[in-house]
C-alpha cells in the first residue's frame, strides 16, 4: 500500500527537524517555481493567459505548458493524485488495510521482532550476558510495540535515508530507544544479535499476512459466503431454467444455483483459513553459523523454533538465508481459486441479469448510462470482476516468483514482497463490490416461469428414461426423430406420452410432469446448503 511521507526541516535555524507522515491524503506547498508560475497565470474569458507584456512573464503556450506540467511534478498525494486507485479512487473502501500493509505497517512488525528477540533472549539461561530483565523493563520494551507510531516511522525512514538499509534503520530505532532506560544500557549490543536481516523480514511478513487474512479478508469472505446462502435458501423453491451450452437443459431452482457456489466458496475459504504461516531465525544461510561460535552450547534450533512459534506462527527448520516463501505461494493460490469462483458466480449473475431473471433494485440518485436514461447496469458485479482479474494476477505472480530464489538467496523477492497488500486490497474491493451487488438483487419470478413454462423439450430427458425402464428400445432414437427441429410444445409431448406402450402408473407420471416440477431435488439441496 502507498504512504506518502515528507520530512520539512529547518536546517538554517538550527532547530531539530520536524515531520509530518500522512497516509491518502496530504498537504504540501507547491515549489517556489511551480507557484510564481501560477500566479502570473490569469483567467481571461475562461481560459488561461500570461499576462500583459512587460511583465517578463513567459508569453507563449509552450511557456504556460511547461509551468503547469511543474506544478504536475509537485502535486501532494492525495486520493486525486495517487498513482494507484487503492490509494485514490478507491481509497476510503481499503483504508483498514494500510495499518498493516503500508511501509508504516512492516516497519511496525520488524520493531515488534526485533523488541521480541530481545525479550526472549533475556529468558534464555545459555545467554549469561542478557540478564532476565525486570518487570519494569518488559514493561517498557512491551509499550515501545503497543505504542509504536507514524512519528517513530519517520525516524526509522530519516535513518534509513542515511543507511539506505531498511533493517538496520529500525536495528538503530530499537538501540536508541533501549538506551533511554539504563538496565538495558550494558545490552544494547545484543539487538539484532545473530540476525540476518531475513530473520526480521520473514517474520514481519507473515505477521502482515496473518492479521490481513484473519482480521481483514477472511471477514469479507465469511459475508459473501453468507450472502450467498441467504439467497439459496430463500429462492430454493423457485424453479429455474438450466442452460447449459448455452441451451435450454433440466430445470433447477434459483436457490440451487446459489447453494452451488455458496458451498464452493466456502470450501475454498478454508482453504485459505488453514494455511501455515511459516518462519525462521537461522541466521544468514540457515545454519546458526554466528549462533554457534558465540555461544556453542546452546540449543540454538529450540531456542530459535520457540521465538518463531510465540508469534502464533510455524517453525521452518530447513531454510537458506530466507524462509522459501513456499506458504506464501500457498496461501496466494488459495486466495486466488476463492476469488475465482466468486469471478464465475459475478459473471452468472451478470447473465441473468441480462436475461431478466434477477431485477436490481435501483438507488435514487445514481446514473447507469451517460445517454440512456432507462438504464440499471450490472456495474457491481462488473467492477468486482475487474478487480478479481486484478487480484488474482498480482496473487499467481507472487505464488510463481517468491518460492524461487538464486542459491542461498537472491533480492528479487524484496520488492516483490512489498505487494503482497495489493492482493489483499483489490480482492477486498471486489468482495465490496460483489456484496453490494447481492443486495441488490431481486428474483423476478414472471420472467423466469416465462422461460421455464415454453420449455417443454427438457421433458425428452424423463421421458426417454422412463421409457428405457419399461423395457422400450432405442427410447433416445425415437424422441429425436419425434422432436428435432421443431419447437416442442406441451401437446407434442402429451401425444408421444399417450402412444407409449408403458404400464399406466408411468403413462400417468409422465402426463402429470411439467418443466416446473422436473426438478429432482434442487429445493432440498439449497435449503439444506
Amino acid at each position: 500500500m502507498m504512504r506518502a511521507m515528507r520530512v520539512r526541516a529547518s536546517a538554517s535555524s538550527g532547530r531539530k527537524p520536524t515531520a509530518a507522515l500522512t497516509c491518502g491524503r496530504a498537504r504540501r506547498g507547491v515549489s517556489s517555481s511551480a507557484r510564481s508560475g501560477h500566479q502570473a497565470l490569469r483567467r481571461v474569458g475562461g481560459r488561461a493567459a500570461a499576462p500583459a507584456s512587460g511583465t517578463g512573464a513567459p508569453t507563449s503556450r509552450s511557456a504556460s505548458a511547461a509551468t503547469v506540467g511543474d506544478q504536475h511534478d509537485h502535486l501532494a498525494l492525495s486520493e486525486l493524485t495517487a498513482v494507484g486507485p487503492l490509494d485514490g479512487r478507491y481509497g476510503a473502501k481499503v483504508k483498514d488495510l494500510r495499518g498493516v500493509f503500508s511501509e508504516y505497517g512492516l516497519i511496525k512488525k520488524r520493531v515488534e521482532v526485533e523488541i521480541r528477540w530481545i525479550q526472549h533472549l533475556s529468558r534464555c539461561s545459555d545467554i549469561a550476558e542478557v540478564p532476565q530483565f525486570s518487570a519494569e523493563t518488559e514493561a517498557f520494551l512491551d509499550s515501545i510495540v503497543a505504542n509504536f507510531s507514524l512519528e517513530d516511522a519517520l525516524v526509522v525512514k530519516r535513518t534509513e535515508a542515511v543507511t539506505k538499509h531498511d533493517v538496520k534503520s529500525v536495528e538503530y530505532y530499537v538501540k536508541q530507544r533501549l538506551s533511554e532506560r539504563d538496565e538495558l544500557a550494558p545490552i544494547l549490543e545484543y539487538v539484532h544479535f545473530s540476525c540476518t536481516s531475513e530473520d526480521i523480514n520473514n517474520l514481519a511478513h507473515a505477521l502482515m499476512l496473518k492479521e490481513g487474512t484473519e482480521k481483514h479478508l477472511l471477514p469479507k469472505m465469511d459475508e459473501i459466503v453468507a450472502q450467498v446462502k441467504q439467497l439459496a435458501v430463500k429462492n430454493a423453491s423457485i424453479p429455474m431454467l438450466s442452460r447449459t451450452h448455452g441451451q435450454p437443459a433440466s430445470p433447477t431452482t434459483v436457490g440451487k444455483e446459489m447453494a452451488n457456489v455458496a458451498y464452493r466458496l466456502q470450501r475454498q475459504r478454508d482453504q485459505v483459513a488453514r494455511v501455515e504461516y511459516l518462519g525462521k531465525f537461522a541466521g544468514a544461510v540457515g545454519n546458526y553459523n554466528a549462533h554457534l561460535v558465540a555461544y556453542p552450547n546452546a540449543d540454538w534450533e529450540q531456542i530459535a523454533k520457540s521465538f518463531v512459534t510465540s508469534f502464533g506462527i510455524g517453525f521452518n527448520p530447513y531454510t537458506t538465508q530466507i524462509e522459501p516463501h513456499d506458504y506464501i505461494a500457498e496461501l496466494f493460490s488459495a486466495i486466488s481459486r476463492y476469488n475465482v469462483v466468486l469471478l464465475d458466480f459475478d459473471r452468472d449473475v451478470w447473465s441473468y441479469i441480462s436475461l431478466g431473471y434477477f431485477k436490481q433494485k435501483t438507488v435514487k440518485g445514481e446514473v447507469g448510462s451517460s445517454t440512456m436514461p432507462h438504464k440499471v447496469n450490472p456495474i457491481d458485479f462488473e467492477n468486482s470482476e475487474g478487480n478479481l482479474g486484478v487480484a488474482n494476477a498480482l496473487a499467481d505472480h507472487l505464488g510463481a516468483k517468491l518460492p524461487v530464489s538464486r542459491w542461498q538467496r537472491d533480492l528479487t523477492d524484496s520488492t516483490v514482497l512489498r505487494n503482497m497488500g495489493l492482493v489483499f486490497g483489490y480482492s477486498q474491493l471486489a468482495y465490496a463490490s460483489s456484496l453490494q451487488g447481492i443486495g441488490k438483487l431481486e428474483v423476478n419470478e414472471a420472467a423466469i416461469a416465462a422461460d421455464i413454462d415454453a420449455a417443454w423439450e427438457v421433458l425428452a430427458e424423463p421421458v426417454q428414461t422412463i421409457m428405457r425402464k419399461c423395457g422400450i428400445e432405442e427410447p433416445y432414437e425415437k424422441l429425436k426423430e419425434f422432436t428435432r427441429g421443431q419447437a416442442v410444445t406441451k401437446e407434442m409431448m402429451v401425444e408421444f406420452a399417450e402412444k407409449l406402450d408403458i404400464p399406466s402408473e408411468e403413462k400417468a407420471k409422465l402426463l402429470n410432469l411439467q418443466p416446473r416440477t422436473y426438478l429432482g431435488n434442487a429445493e432440498k439441496q439449497a435449503s439444506e446448503v
